[in-house]
């Protein structure tokens, strides 16, 4: 019968309102509460295996270097002898494992979000703009990760685990992840995308100022004799440059002489300037978008899904700003 929607079409709507907007109902917010669970879990897991504490030694490498036989006592025992006679540099060559409990936790946290890829994928209204989100693109590449890793210990290949392990560092970035249950985080994120001319004229002025003063600090500090100088290279002052525009100042490498420290006094100044001139237009840009956000919140659930806040509003607000922003320094 024309008109007359299927059942696959009633459905999708509903499943994906399940899985992409947590307010949506009282099942959406326990899904959500899930994978904020899981993600949290997974970087907690991911960062907390690398403490000393929970690494141990693979025995079968430590008889290697120890020359004793661990099958007569127990790993931790045999760990706790064996490594007072091991050198600095033996102890970096030992082959570290984890205990079996962070492999397990990670396997049931990856199964969960390899489930919710799926569901997320199949029931999404637009399949191609799904895949080429930030966000879904990290989930999984973060997700491909695990298995591959678990693939490459499963054949022992022989593939070095430092760069494996860097390779997983793509799974801290599933607290980008955090935005679709998160209504601030996705308002700051919008203000950033409202913000990108003037914030990439910011990274402009940076660069340039980073390459002025260090540039002047290399030569300053070779006027006058200096024996302590620690800018014996523009590339090394280039370091010091961006720590002092941006007013962090860790004081590893300082000026000596009166015409360093004249450099350094304005190098500090124009930092403080530069950073301040687009503050006002990104304030402007996340009140908008606060406000418009704080009124969508008062209409009925039915009606929030028809507006429009994500392109045309996008449109409006860089408007706004550029002319905000060609009205204050202009």
């Amino acid at each position: 019968m024309a008109g007359k929607l299927t059942k696959w079409q009633h459905l999708k709507p509903k499943v994906w309102s399940l899985f992409d907007e947590p307010w949506s109902s009282i099942y959406a917010r326990a899904v959500s509460v899930v994978s904020v669970f899981f993600i949290t879990l997974s970087i907690f897991t991911f960062c907390i295996k690398t403490h000393p504490g929970f690494r141990v030694p693979n025995l079968r490498t430590l008889d290697q270097f120890t020359g004793n036989s661990s099958s007569s006592s127990s790993p931790i025992v045999f760990w706790n002898t064996s490594r007072q006679r091991l050198s600095a540099a033996a102890m970096n060559q030992l082959d570290i494992i984890n205990p079996k409990l962070f492999f397990v936790i990670e396997l049931v946290s990856n199964i969960w979000f390899t489930l919710e890829y799926i569901v997320r994928f199949v029931f999404c209204p637009n399949k191609w703009k799904f895949l080429r989100a930030p966000v879904n693109i990290i989930d999984l590449i973060a997700t491909m990760s695990f298995y591959l890793d678990v693939l490459i210990e499963s054949l022992s290949l022989d593939i070095n685990e430092d760069t494996i392990e860097l390779f997983s560092i793509i799974r801290i970035l599933r607290l980008f992840k955090l935005t679709q249950h998160s209504s601030g985080l996705k308002i700051l994120i919008q203000t950033f995308k409202a913000s990108a001319q003037e914030l990439t004229l910011l990274v402009f002025f940076i660069l340039l100022g980073i390459v002025t003063f260090a540039s002047l600090i290399y030569y300053a500090e070779r006027m006058q004799p200096n024996p302590d100088n620690d800018f014996d290279s523009i590339p090394r002052g280039l370091w010091w440059a961006i720590v002092t525009m941006c007013t962090i100042g860790f004081g590893d490498m300082v000026p000596k002489t009166y015409m360093g420290m004249m450099v350094g006094s304005f190098c500090a100044l124009t930092g403080v300037l530069t950073i301040a001139l687009p503050v006002p237009v990104i304030v402007s840009n996340f009140a908008t978008f606060y406000s418009h956000a704080q009124a969508r919140a008062k209409l009925p659930k039915k009606r929030r899904r028809v507006l429009p806040i994500d392109q045309a509003k996008l449109q409006v607000v860089k408007s706004n700003a550029h002319h905000t922003f060609s009205s204050h320094y202009l």
